[in-house]
């Protein structure tokens, strides 16, 4: 049984409180290793230390901190089959999926290379009679990232990099679902470049959370989980008079207009609302389809296709769709939604609560369903199911259509698949939510621009990487200034015009 650790001053770091978490296989449901979880004062003693490596990284100029952000995206793309490999075997997410999960958090590590760039101030020469008016950007100083499960590469980086590139150190919790590929990522700063102390990963449940939150040389807390948390976290870290960026909840509706092309939405709905086993937050979980005949075509082309996914572990090659979900218990909560949404009047077009892979009878692998016919007032459009399972709203009309995505709670991400060019521009314009597509499943935008959502999927007033991430990881400083003139005409220095 491995035992996993800490990642404290450069080192891999057991924990001292004797508590520990199990980290399972989900695929087959085993314990393969355990975490420790850490106390209060393990918690701040690892704050502590980043404190003190920060000021001399702080202080570090931003051309060299960016040089760091370059040696590790090498080192990254060296190790990218190793880190994959971990990422599944924790996770369960086929290896496609976990190299998609660290690309795309190494394409922000790729962005913060332009950090002197990103980090210049602004300058007013002649603001006053011999005054100049100039602006920096400085860290904050030690700041927290608490990190979900279900990018175990990619949610990290897209905190960790802009943080560290922009002076701070940081103090990283992951999930104790899949915690390996941060610790060694982690490892690979280290190698980068980066001094020991500077980025601290120390693992723990609730109280190492608040014992994060509570701490006051915390300067800012970024997270991404569910809405509840999310709320919660950033109240306590903003009563704590810290800065705050939390991320919550998802339920992504995709628009299917009648002039769509019927095969290409099929065909977005299947990657987008099955891949990762539906673990995502910009997941597509609710089908829009407009009229009963595009609704009718819809559902016609997506059970096919539905039918022929496969559903196996990562250990069985790159042809496999999805794998099994992250716990016993979210395959649990998933089947019960499904049993609900039957009990509430939907229709289970596709029906695979008995899915059972032969030799991995106790893995927590959920087969792909479909539903028609669902409502608004049914749990299965309210609550965010996070896995493989895809419900179909009928919609009457598109300003229907459009009122279902504006309605909902969350405001994540939303798509519209059309060939009118006047109603993808109306929705764009007037949809309430965060991230759009239009005839794109998941409208994750690239690391130069920023990622975040509406209504009850976001608080806080800045986005996840991007420009944004720059600004939430400093604080500007704005300096007027007026230096005495001491020369008299001729060229003579005046010493009595500067007492």
């Amino acid at each position: 049984m491995q035992e996993l650790t800490h990642f404290i001053d450069g080192a891999m770091t057991k924990g001292t409180s004797g508590r520990f978490s199990d980290v399972f296989n989900p695929a087959t449901g085993e314990v393969q290793a355990k975490l420790p979880i850490a106390t209060k004062d393990e918690v701040d003693d690892v704050v502590a230390s980043a404190a003190k490596a920060q000021v001399a990284w702080g202080n570090t100029n931003p051309q060299r901190r960016a040089r760091v952000m370059m040696a590790m995206v090498g080192l990254m793309n060296r190790d990218m089959d190793k880190l994959a490999e971990a990422l599944s075997r924790e996770h369960g997410k086929t290896l496609p999926d976990a190299k998609g999960d660290l690309q795309r958090g190494l394409e922000v590590i790729e962005y913060c290379i332009g950090a002197p760039q990103m980090l210049k101030g602004e300058y007013t020469d002649g603001a006053g009679p011999g005054i100049d008016i100039f602006s920096m950007r400085q860290p904050v100083g030690v700041v927290a990232a608490i990190m979900p499960f279900n990018f175990p590469a990619m949610m990290p980086l897209w905190h960790v990099g802009p943080a560290l590139v922009c002076g701070n150190s940081v103090v990283l919790k992951p999930s104790e679902r899949d915690p390996s590929v941060p610790l060694m990522l982690a490892e690979l700063f280290i190698e980068a470049g980066l001094p020991a102390g500077c980025f601290q990963v120390v693992n723990g449940d609730k109280d190492a959370v608040d014992a994060l939150l509570d701490n006051e040389t915390i300067g800012g807390v970024s997270f991404v989980g569910s809405t509840p948390i999310a709320q919660y976290i950033y109240a306590r870290a903003t009563a704590n008079g810290k800065r705050a960026q939390c991320f919550g909840g998802a339920k992504n509706h995709m628009i299917v207009m009648p002039d769509a092309d019927m095969d290409q939405a099929a065909d977005a709905l299947i990657g987008a609302g099955f891949g990762a086993a539906g673990e995502r937050c910009m997941a597509i979980s609710v089908a829009v389809p407009v009229g009963d005949e595009t609704a009718d075509r819809l559902v016609e082309a997506l059970v096919p296709r539905i039918e022929k996914l496969r559903v196996a572990p990562y250990t069985d090659g790159d042809d496999v769709d999805y794998g099994p979900v992250v716990t016993a218990e979210a395959k649990k909560r998933i089947l019960s939604l499904i049993d609900k949404g039957v009990e509430e009047g939907a229709t289970l077009v596709v029906d695979n609560r008995d899915f059972s892979l032969q030799g991995y009878e106790n893995g927590f692998f959920v087969g792909p369903h479909l539903f028609d016919h669902v409502t608004p007032d049914m749990e299965i459009y309210k609550q965010e199911i996070f896995g493989p399972v895809l419900a179909t709203v009928r919609a009457k009309t598109y300003e229907d259509a459009l009122k279902l995505a504006m309605d909902h709670e969350y405001g994540n991400g939303t798509a519209i698949f059309t060939r009118d060019g006047d109603t993808a521009r109306d929705f764009a314009h007037r949809v309430n939510i965060g991230m759009v597509g239009i005839n794109v499943p998941i409208p994750v935008p690239l690391a130069y621009h920023t990622f975040g959502g509406w209504k009850k999927s976001m608080f806080g007033d800045l986005n996840q990487h991007g420009p944004d991430s720059f600004k939430f990881y400093t604080r500007t400083k704005t300096v007027t200034s007026r230096w005495p003139s001491g020369i008299k005409e001729g060229g003579e220095f005046n010493f009595k015009a500067m007492d």
